[in-house]
């Protein structure tokens, strides 16, 4: 069985995009990346997933969740990597395994792959930037839950308090959400 790669240590900062489908994760990711000019960790996920739909138009199944996971870390320990050699403090996250654990618990009725689970109690982040509901689902290949969108926010809110996790929500415009996570950002720095 394939383990899942430890997060890299390092003294670079960590902050992640959390929450539902459709609510400006990458959006926001992108432009703080932008803004700090830090390295962007994409959502592994989304281009995995795409992938299996455009040859086959499957959806995630429990078997995916493990190499999902791979492809995350490795992304991420790329960014930090990245982040260290360039002198930079800061990495964003568009998200991390703890979504994937997340989305593992409401698709597959509470279960989640053991590896998953370790992995998400070893892994450290600075900050989560809970993204709100409050701005205009987007219909996509990957996207299906338009009308679960507040039982989904409870579900990440939920799991970040269970996880002590350090986070602040963030609803409003696009520019509020931005100069909000810019403040909570600095705060950290």
């Amino acid at each position: 069985m394939e383990e899942i790669d430890r997060q890299r240590k390092s003294s670079v900062k960590r902050i992640v995009l959390f929450g539902p489908e459709s609510t400006g994760k990458t959006t926001l990711a992108k432009e703080l990346s932008r803004f700090y000019d830090v390295p962007w960790v994409p959502e592994y996920a989304r281009e995995y997933l795409q992938n299996k739909w455009d040859l086959t138009r499957e959806v995630c199944a429990p078997e995916d969740l493990v190499p999902i996971a791979i492809g995350q870390i490795r992304l991420e320990n790329q960014a930090i990597i990245e982040a260290e050699n360039k002198g930079k403090g800061l990495i964003i996250c568009d998200t991390d395994l703890l979504e994937t654990l997340v989305y593992s618990e409401v698709y597959y009725n509470g279960w989640v792959d053991e590896r998953l689970s370790r992995a998400v109690k070893e892994q450290q982040y600075d900050l989560y930037l809970l993204t709100g509901i409050d701005v205009p689902w987007v219909a996509d290949d990957l996207r299906d839950k338009p009308l679960e969108r507040e039982s989904m926010y409870e579900f990440f809110k939920a799991a970040l308090l269970q996880n002590n996790r350090n986070f602040i929500p963030l609803t409003g415009t696009q520019t509020t959400r931005l100069e909000a996570a810019v403040q909570a950002i600095g705060r950290l720095l």
